[in-house]
């Protein structure tokens, strides 16, 4: 009878510990997030644009050429860090640099892109944060590469590396 009552219990440890044990060893990365937008069209929106006296229109922008997007802002140490990439990035003949600018001070902006060199082709205002909601940016920074028929094909959360760089480098490659 004894017997009987512990084998219930021995069993569901055992069942418990398995699956903590698979969840150990299976390949996953905590830090990345999925997006609903990947092998989807870039949403549709309009912007101001920092530098260009005309409006931003994405339905007219995102076709024909690979294009990285990357949200940055000033306030943002990561950006910071990243930007050294984003500057390697402006150095390929075949890529489009699309900067979003997430709730910042264009004065600011104009001072940090004149200190730390502009690899962006355009700089797009986002004040109020709804293109980042559109796009569904978690946080600052994030960047997106979008191949030449404006589907979005990879969607970086955070800084990029030197690791995450060679892997962009790889898909704008594949995507040529």
């Amino acid at each position: 009878m004894k017997k009987n009552i512990l084998i219930l219990p021995s069993i569901v440890f055992f069942l418990i510990l398995s699956i903590f044990l698979y969840l150990l060893i299976i390949d996953r990365n905590p830090s990345e997030i999925p997006s609903n937008l990947l092998n989807k069209n870039v949403p549709i929106f309009e912007a101001k644009s920092l530098f260009k006296n005309e409006k931003f229109i994405s339905s007219n922008e995102f076709k024909g050429e690979i294009i990285l997007v990357n949200f940055f802002a000033t306030w943002c140490k990561p950006c910071y860090d990243e930007h050294i990439y984003i500057q390697r990035f402006a150095d390929k003949k075949n890529l489009k640099i699309i900067g979003i600018n997430y709730k910042d001070n264009n004065k600011k902006t104009i001072k940090w892109l004149e200190d730390l060199g502009n690899p962006y082709e355009n700089v797009l205002l986002d004040k109020n944060g709804k293109i980042a909601i559109d796009w569904g940016v978690y946080g600052i920074p994030e960047t997106f590469i979008i191949n030449s028929n404006g589907i979005i094909k990879y969607r970086n959360v955070g800084p990029i590396t030197s690791k995450i760089y060679k892997k962009i480098n790889l898909i704008i490659n594949k995507n040529e």
